[in-house]
């Protein structure tokens, strides 16, 4: 079994859109929420959404969008994007760019691309209107290609001439933790020497109004309320979208080259709730099986964990399970690792969720922080006894898990481990 370790990290994100600023907001517990968009004459329910900067994707047509001046685009690739397949291109650029890969490293039978999405809603309901209105000859050519859930695969696919094993995960907000988890076994198991992984949202209205008819989004007027995981007075996720990419190499290939290593990523574990298609397990037993099926693959003890990147959307139902789950662990443990959700600054990014977190838990290993847990005002009963961080502590964790959960009940567990030169 080889060794897998991360040597690139990009982030199109709602607190930066590349390593220092994303850093920096952690360390600061800045928020980038702003007011969502709201359709004329209409009052939506969410005040705050996480919005991504320097880029301007509303609208239909993509050639008229506005980005960072850094990145270029043919016709033809605005042609197929949708706003989520911008980032996604926009990150693994600086994923590879963060990584010192040529092209000869990306487009090799040995290199693969894994990606998170739930597609484009937005740019389905364009289409249907289309054709719904005014037929099917009338939709663009290239409207399957821009919105169906493997539209990151398609893109950036081809885009960087990917010849090695291709896949697009679907299990809602545990996907890209999932791409990362199947990623790493490829690399493990000597099928591939290199991955790229890239979880991904369009973060827009027709992406994330949805989930108020869930009741699932915060309807806070201050945003400091609005994300606040494991508060007694949480209401529900700020939504968000942008792009987290992760450079996955075999220990062998990276050294070979002589590349910067964030991190040992040692391996993952999942379980599944067996419950409901919607909400979590109450007593949040998927999650402790993905928790210890994850220590068990990579032979370290609950005591041997220093910090968890917490699943903690701010919503009632799920952050209740992961406290229970983490409780069922930890909870008599004294000294207990440092636990936090950096959603509350971030807000929800859905699909992208897994990845976006497994890049902050990267980061914080390599420079030497643990982001608290932000907007915390009353914790949670559930969550007394354990250590819940709530300022960012100038301390490198040495091992550290990251959770995500998903529909149908769907947990995910990731183990990355500090890197010694």
């Amino acid at each position: 079994m080889q060794n897998v370790v991360v040597t690139g990290l990009g982030f199109i994100s709602s607190i930066g859109n590349d390593c220092a600023t994303v850093v920096d907001s952690l360390k600061a517990l800045r928020h980038g929420f702003e007011p969502f968009p709201e359709k004329e004459g209409e009052v939506a329910p969410p005040k705050w959404y996480g919005s991504i900067k320097g880029f301007n994707t509303t609208g239909a047509d993509s050639e008229a969008w506005t980005y960072p001046e850094k990145y270029k685009f043919s016709r033809l690739q605005l042609k197929t994007m949708s706003p989520h397949v911008m980032y996604s291109h926009c990150a693994l650029l600086d994923a590879l760019e963060d990584a010192g890969l040529t092209a000869d490293d990306i487009s090799n039978p040995r290199t693969g691309l894994y990606s998170a999405s739930a597609g484009s809603p937005g740019h389905q309901y364009e289409q249907m209107h289309v054709m719904n209105s005014r037929g099917i000859t009338r939709c663009s050519p290239f409207g399957v290609v821009t919105s169906t859930v493997g539209t990151i695969n398609f893109n950036l696919g081809a885009s960087f001439k990917i010849k090695g094993s291709v896949c697009g995960m679907a299990s809602a907000c545990a996907s890209s933790a999932h791409a990362l988890g199947f990623a790493h076994d490829e690399i493990a198991m000597g099928r591939q020497d290199r991955m790229l992984v890239i979880g991904a949202e369009d973060g827009n209205r027709e992406s994330i109004l949805p989930f108020g008819a869930m009741r699932a989004l915060s309807v806070k007027a201050d945003p400091r309320e609005a994300s606040c995981p494991f508060d007694v007075n949480r209401s529900g996720f700020v939504g968000t979208g942008g792009a987290a990419a992760i450079i996955l190499e075999s220990e062998k290939a990276a050294t070979d080259r002589s590349a910067s290593i964030y991190a040992q990523f040692k391996g993952w574990g999942q379980g599944a709730d067996g419950h409901s298609p919607a909400m979590s397990h109450p007593e949040g037993h998927g999650l402790i099986r993905s928790i210890e099926n994850a220590l068990a693959a990579t032979d370290l003890k609950a005591a041997d964990v220093d910090y968890i990147n917490t699943h903690g959307t701010s919503t009632l139902v799920g952050d209740l399970s992961e406290l229970r789950a983490l409780q069922s662990i930890w909870g008599e443990q004294v000294n207990g690792p440092a636990i936090s959700s950096t959603k509350a600054l971030t807000g929800h990014g859905l699909s992208q969720a897994g990845a976006l977190e497994a890049g902050i838990c990267c980061l914080a290993m390599k420079e030497g922080f643990m982001p608290g847990s932000a907007h915390i005002q009353t914790l949670d009963p559930e969550g007394e006894g354990l250590n819940i961080i709530r300022e960012t502590l100038a301390e490198s964790p040495k091992v550290v898990l990251s959770n995500s959960s998903g529909f149908g009940g769907a947990n995910v567990t990731l183990v990355f481990k500090a890197w010694v030169d």
